[in-house]
């Protein structure tokens, strides 16, 4: 995985007010989907593994010094934001192709699905970030394109005051 060195203040969003938010940083890079698990046979030995642990163990060493001196065992809520690069077919050609075309979407919406995205996060975290991702009472996602691709992360206590409205 290439590393890109981006501060967290290029990219988070002023729509979010800091303060809400335990933790809140950026993992540079395109947005990984969690795959699923394969069941394989060698004989009569039957086994499973895990197509993702080592895009999880690379995006974990990333986001690790962020994570709290403890991991948090209490009600949790996350906010992810995964940012995606725009296709050659969001900008125009000729002399204007630096620029964006008035169709360009700013929402992604083909695959990965945002579900497996989140999950890819989740479980990257378990036992680092949080104790199990069962802790997570209340999840946002939210897909889009972006100059930069990365994933913005923002963890929060429920015991605080959080702005919900993030999205808007």
């Amino acid at each position: 995985m290439t590393q890109i060195k981006i501060s967290s203040s290029e990219i988070l969003k002023s729509d979010i007010i800091e303060n809400d938010w335990n933790i809140l940083f950026v993992v540079p890079g395109n947005p990984k989907a969690l795959k699923r698990h394969r069941t394989f046979q060698r004989g009569k030995f039957t086994g499973t593994y895990d197509p993702s642990a080592n895009d999880k163990a690379d995006f974990l060493a990333i986001a690790m010094e962020n994570k709290p001196s403890v991991p948090y065992n209490e009600a949790l809520a996350v906010l992810l934001k995964f940012n995606f690069p725009r296709p050659k077919n969001h900008y125009r050609t000729g002399s204007k192709a630096h620029l964006l075309k008035d169709s360009a979407p700013k929402y992604h919406i083909g695959i990965p699905d945002a579900d497996n995205l989140a999950k890819f996060v989740c479980d990257s975290f378990n036992k680092v970030f949080w104790k199990d991702d069962s802790c997570i009472s209340e999840l946002f996602v939210s897909k889009q394109y972006s100059i930069t691709p990365c994933v913005e992360i923002f963890i929060a206590t429920l015991h605080k005051e959080v702005q919900t409205d993030i999205f808007n």
